[in-house]
Parts: structure tokens; sequence; C-alpha cells
């Protein structure tokens, strides 16, 4: 009985901390997704998406409690070269007229030291869904000019394309590939506090 009263509490609890969030809105034009991943061994390639959209419930304050939730149109990717950018949204890498979104819907934040968290959640690319941890750092919140409310987080993480189904590559004859596996992830978002 104790523990029917106990596991109540929890959910009544739970319920009303996520009614306490406030919901933030990504402010598109001062935020980036971008990306990073190696190109002929040698160098790195940069890019990023253009058109997403996305919300974070918190509280302002406390990371902890927040949730994340972001969708990401995969035929907006640009690495300023258009032939390269024609090549990633055909079949061979993201294959974007069968699979046009990608999102990230966080699970859990973990408070670290000052700022500092960590968020996990179901990554999806290609309608596969992997679980991936990104180190983020809440840059805090400020009044606008007009009047409002804003907030920003930076964050950071790796992921192997393969695990998603974005399998294409080549080999070089001196060893190696054309196209490097692990993909760096570099998210800078400035948000809207919801009225």
């Amino acid at each position: 009985m104790l523990k029917r009263v106990f596991v109540l509490f929890s959910a009544v609890f739970t319920l009303s901390a996520s009614t306490w969030a406030d919901v933030w809105n990504i402010d598109k034009p001062h935020t980036s997704v971008g990306f990073t991943v190696r190109h002929m061994v040698v160098t790195k390639v940069h890019g990023q998406f253009k058109d997403f959209d996305g919300e974070i419930e918190f509280d302002g304050k406390n990371v902890e409690t927040g949730l994340a939730n972001i969708t990401i149109r995969m035929a907006s990717i640009d690495t300023e070269n258009q032939k390269r950018d024609d090549h990633l949204k055909s079949a061979d890498f993201f294959d974007v007229e069968k699979f046009p979104m990608m999102s990230f819907k966080s699970k859990k934040m973990i408070k670290g030291e000052g700022d500092n968290f960590k968020i996990t959640g179901d990554l999806t690319i290609k309608d596969v869904t992997k679980e991936v941890t990104l180190d983020a750092v809440f840059n805090g919140t400020i009044k606008d000019p007009w009047g409002g409310t804003r907030a920003g987080f930076s964050a950071t993480g790796k992921i192997n394309r393969q695990d998603f189904g974005v399998k294409w590559n080549q080999a070089l004859e001196t060893g190696g590939f054309l196209v490097g596996d692990e993909v760096t992830i570099n998210i800078e978002t400035e948000l809207i506090k919801g009225e």
C-alpha cells in the first residue's frame, strides 16, 4: 500500500513539475545546427542545416527538469558546395525524398558542474532511432529590448553515421576512405520564451 502511495505521489509530482515549465521557442535567425566530418582523411568539411523547428521546456533556471524537441528538414543541408549538397541529399547519403526529416527528442538532462549538463535523447535519421548524449552548456537568460525573455544553449556531440544507415563511401588508393564515419554535431541556439 505504501509503495502504491509513493508511486502515485511521484506521478503527481512529475506531472505538476512539467506544468511549471515554460515553453521556449527556437529563434531561427540566431541559431545554428552544424556538423563536421572528415574528408579524404586529411581535412574536415563543415556544414549546417538551414531549416529547422523546435522548442525546449524548462523553468528558466533548472535545465535538469527540461525537455527538448527538435525537427530538421534534411533538404536544407548546406556545405557551401552545391554538387556536394546534391550528393548528400541523394540516396547515397540522406535520401531526402524518402526521409525528409531528422528529429531529436530528449529523454533526460543531467546537471554537471556550473552551467554544464548532458542531454540524452533519441536521434532519428532515415527512420533509424538511436540514443545519443550531447554535452551542453546553459548560457543563461536575458531580457531583450522588446520586453521578451531569451535563453541560450550550446551543445556538441559525436555520432557514427553508419549507425543511421548513412553508409556510402569510397576507398582511397593511399588508404582510408573519402568520407569519415564520425560526425561531430555543434549546436548554438537562442530561445524566446513563449507567452
